[in-house]
């Protein structure tokens, strides 16, 4: 295998192919915090690109309760078990290895690329450590829902002292799921008919349906199970990052690139899509500090990766909930979960400004300004002093146009008096 340079887990991993990069990389962060479960994200999806025959089981866009839900069941289960059966005990991070290129530190643990070779089966060593999800684990994407995880050995009943941060003692959270679009995808690598590939603009993972026979060899390895098999075609099916509206094919659009649909019916507004520029040398994101999703996850790291060890560097990123147990977290998301929940907890004036973007418009935001505006309140957050500012947050396309303009205060509508009950 050749060997390429993985920011998210700081050092070089094994791939089967040699590294290449797109000129630019769909992105996007997802607030876990604000998310309410409603699934109108799921529905969008559904009712744009998976209503015909065969795909009735397939859900691109999928939200799901943790820690009890899945969609296909105990898919992040059972590849964790799988990583620590081939690597016992030694799955871990150094986090006091961080610097410019490895933010959350070094992963001195397998991938699921490179404990491949020790787990071999009938057919020899696979190029991807993966498994196939039965009919069953498919079949039921709201298991689970809404089911908090309880006092150890105590079933039923919820903890009588109340809740309180900085963790729940009864607590779940929703995990909103889309395919992460990967700078090294699993289900590219397994392939054996190279019909799957990246987009050289914008880094989409697609899979040509020409060239696809079916082997399912990408739903094996793909470690989110973002890979589907349809029945009726019978070859394979994923999220395509609603690539028409990326390109600003949209009817309304004018050309300028918009959000997927998943994303812009959002009603609870955690979303935030975009485009990174990618430094041809590095192959890292270029420096772009004014792109709120750059600045997101490279200047403030608030948002982080789902499951980082898996090796595949997924594109999409997510701003933990805050009153959840920090060891499922560090598990979930890797070593940047203390720093990430300070920061959202106490956010820093540019952070709180970058917030109001989340679904403001459909079009996707390249660049941001914020222009100072007033103090409005301040009290103390862990004990350390805190201010708002009525700061405004304007936001840019990629030809420099403004979108949308907005300030961290809501703006305040009162009612006249004679229309009290209007409605």
């Amino acid at each position: 295998m050749s060997q390429v340079y993985n920011w998210q887990l700081g050092r070089k991993m094994a791939y089967p192919y040699e590294e290449k990069h797109p000129d630019h990389q769909f992105a996007f962060v997802f607030n876990i915090n604000r998310c309410i479960g409603c699934q109108t994200c799921s529905m969008a999806c559904k009712s744009t690109w998976t209503f015909s025959k065969g795909q009735e089981y397939m859900w691109w866009n999928n939200v799901e309760s943790k820690p009890y839900g899945g969609y296909p069941q105990n898919w992040d289960v059972k590849a964790l078990e799988m990583l620590e059966e081939a690597n016992p005990g030694k799955q871990e991070w150094d986090a006091t290895k961080n610097g410019a290129r490895r933010p959350y530190g070094s992963y001195d643990g397998m991938t699921i690329f490179e404990a491949a070779s020790r787990r071999v089966g009938p057919e020899g060593p696979q190029r991807v450590m993966g498994y196939l999800p039965s009919d069953e684990e498919w079949r039921f994407p709201n298991i689970g829902e809404d089911t908090p995880k309880g006092t150890k050995g105590v079933r039923g009943t919820y903890d009588k002292s109340g809740v309180s941060l900085p963790e729940h003692k009864n607590w779940f959270f929703y995990l909103q799921r889309i395919c992460n679009h990967c700078t090294y995808p699993a289900c590219l690598a397994a392939c054996p008919r190279k019909a799957i590939y990246k987009r050289p603009e914008d880094g989409i993972v697609l899979i040509d349906q020409e060239r696809c026979r079916g082997y399912r060899k990408c739903v094996e390895a793909c470690p989110y199970k973002k890979s589907m098999f349809r029945t009726e075609t019978r070859t394979s099916e994923k999220c395509i990052g609603c690539y028409p509206r990326i390109e600003g094919k949209e009817t309304l659009a004018n050309g300028t690139p918009w959000e997927t649909r998943c994303m812009t019916a959002c009603v609870g507004k955690i979303r935030m899509q975009g485009l990174v520029e990618i430094d041809k040398k590095t192959g890292d994101w270029a420096n772009d500090p004014q792109n709120p999703i750059h600045f997101l996850v490279k200047k403030e790291k608030v948002a982080l990766p789902l499951y980082p060890q898996f090796g595949t560097e997924p594109n999409g990123y997510y701003i933990p909930p805050r009153w959840v147990p920090r060891a499922y977290l560090h598990q979930m998301f890797g070593p940047g979960v203390d720093q990430a929940i300070e920061r959202y907890t106490a956010p820093s004036r540019e952070l709180l400004a970058v917030m109001q973007l989340f679904r403001a418009q459909q079009a996707i935001i390249a660049r941001y300004e914020i222009k100072d505006g007033p103090k409005v309140y301040e009290t103390k957050i862990n004990g350390k002093p805190w201010a708002l500012f009525n700061d405004t947050v304007i936001g840019y396309d990629a030809k420099g146009n403004e979108l949308v303009s907005m300030t961290v205060e809501e703006g305040l509508q009162r009612r006249p008096a004679e229309r009290a009950n209007s409605i």
